[in-house]
């Protein structure tokens, strides 16, 4: 019995001597462990993450502030004269048909037609900027406010060039928007659009800016129309937005709105906007003068692809590459050539061919331009002296025993007398008759007009296969075709 108990004293020592070491163990290691847990509780939120969005925006304060400077405008097209199918033969206007058919009298005139768009006060006197479509074959022009008054406008100008034009409304102490600066937006920032769509008045979308300087498509289906730097925004844009105002996160107009991509007619994802920079210029050119004067320097230009910057020597793609020089231009006289590769103009880069277009035509006729070229490999400046650019005619080309004058390049070819230049109005001297190999690939076709290689002149075909025989693994062919001159880069392997 004694024993038992000196054991069980004994094991009740041992427990406590275990405790007794734990919470002194607990205690030395305490300050230690809690260093760490007091500094996360002090410490403050993580650093962001670069390029991570946190949060959308509310526009509401936005819209609030700025959408009653938008306007909504309503147009009466001018009537139309239907012509009478039994004076002048049947007509192939549907409605014309539809009389004829059932033996009635043709009306004299089409009905007219309504149209809606948006606008902005530009001025608290009444001055409205909108779209030159939305106003340029109107009788009537009718303006109304966030307020719901309604004013006839009267208008002061319009530019097809850059589809703006400028209206005027009889009331003054008008609320106006900001403008910002185009030039400074990125892809990714938010835009809000305010307009029309539909007629549905002050409606408000939001997106974000998709591309800047996009060259479009002109009306005609033809090349590209590079007069208008577009804004591509991903905002919902349907008929009745045009000439609406498009918004940055500060308040400020960067854009107007003016075209969308559809196969449907109505929005599909791709809104395009016209910068305001552009836009202000003309405005102000329309309101001191009623109408818009830009600038050329007369040539043409196309953009570069990798294979057309190896051949001329480029680093990278970039810059706009003159296809052709008018003659007894401002660009003759100063010395371009074909195959000059532009790279700046006043020190404002030129990445593709479409920058140039607007940096020359925003410069008063008469100005002196130093052009920063890429030629024979290496770097050079030029000054040019603009002119007034007006409606010049397009220059026309068509074609009319050929020689095999690429060797490896796969052209055969023959030389144009001079009542076959004059016909198809054209200095070269070659035209193509028959393509195979390289050339084929590359896009050559019978009846192209090869005026040089590399850059430099042909004249004769010892002049083109010399010229070939010279180059290295590709060369870019300076053909007339139509009524244009482009460069086409062939790969010789």
């Amino acid at each position: 019995m004694g024993s038992i108990r000196t054991w069980s004293l004994a094991l009740l020592a041992g427990i406590f001597v275990v405790i007794v070491a734990h919470q002194r163990s607990d205690a030395e290691s305490g300050p230690a462990t809690s260093a760490p847990i007091a500094a996360a509780a002090t410490a403050g939120p993580p650093a962001p993450t670069p390029g991570r969005v946190s949060g959308l925006p509310d526009f509401s304060e936005l819209v609030a502030a700025n959408g009653a400077a938008v306007v909504n405008i309503s147009v009466t097209e001018k009537a139309r004269r239907v012509s009478d199918s039994s004076e002048q033969g049947e007509s192939d206007d549907p409605l014309s048909q539809f009389f004829h058919r059932f033996n009635m009298p043709n009306p004299e005139h089409m009905p007219p037609t309504h149209g809606i768009g948006s606008g902005f006060i530009v001025s608290s006197d009444g001055y409205v900027l909108t779209n030159a479509h939305v106003v340029a074959d109107a009788s009537e022009v009718t303006v109304k406010l966030t307020d719901r008054r309604e004013f006839a406008a009267k208008v002061i100008g319009v530019d097809k060039r850059s589809d703006i034009a400028l209206v005027k409304i009889a009331a003054t102490g008008l609320p106006t928007v900001r403008f910002g600066d185009s030039s400074r937006l990125r892809p990714g920032q938010w835009v809000i659009a305010i307009g029309s769509p539909f007629g549905f008045e002050n409606s408000v979308t939001a997106g974000v800016v998709s591309a800047t300087a996009r060259s479009l498509p002109d009306e005609n289906g033809g090349g590209a129309n590079s007069d208008v730097p577009f804004i591509q925004t991903d905002a919902a844009i349907n008929p009745g937005n045009s000439g609406g105002p498009l918004f940055n996160l500060d308040g400020q107009v960067i854009g107007i709105n003016a075209q969308i991509y559809s196969r449907t007619g109505g929005y599909m994802g791709m809104s395009f906007a016209i910068p305001i920079d552009l836009a202000l210029n003309v405005k102000d050119q329309l309101m001191s003068k009623g109408k818009v004067s830009r600038s050329r320097i007369g040539v043409g230009v196309q953009d570069i692809n990798q294979q057309l910057a190896q051949t001329f020597g480029l680093g990278k793609p970039h810059g706009a590459l003159i296809s052709f020089v008018e003659p007894k231009s401002p660009g003759e006289r100063a010395g371009l050539k074909p195959g000059d590769v532009i790279i700046s103009v006043n020190g404002r880069n030129i990445d593709h061919s479409w920058d140039l277009p607007p940096v020359i035509e925003e410069l008063p006729p008469g100005t002196m331009a130093t052009l920063d070229i890429w030629r024979d490999r290496k770097a050079t400046e030029i000054g040019v002296k603009t002119v007034l650019l007006d409606d010049e005619p397009a220059q026309a080309a068509r074609a009319t025993t050929s020689e095999d004058g690429g060797g490896r390049l796969g052209l055969a070819v023959r030389p144009l007398n001079p009542n076959e230049q004059q016909e198809l109005h054209t200095r070269g001297r070659l035209v193509v008759e028959d393509v195979t190999g390289p050339a084929l690939a590359a896009g050559l076709q019978a009846g192209d007009v090869v005026l040089g290689v590399n850059g430099s002149g042909v004249a004769t075909v010892a002049d083109l296969k010399r010229e070939v025989a010279r180059a290295g693994h590709s060369v870019a062919l300076l053909i007339q075709r139509e009524n244009a001159q482009i460069y086409i880069p062939v790969d010789l392997g």
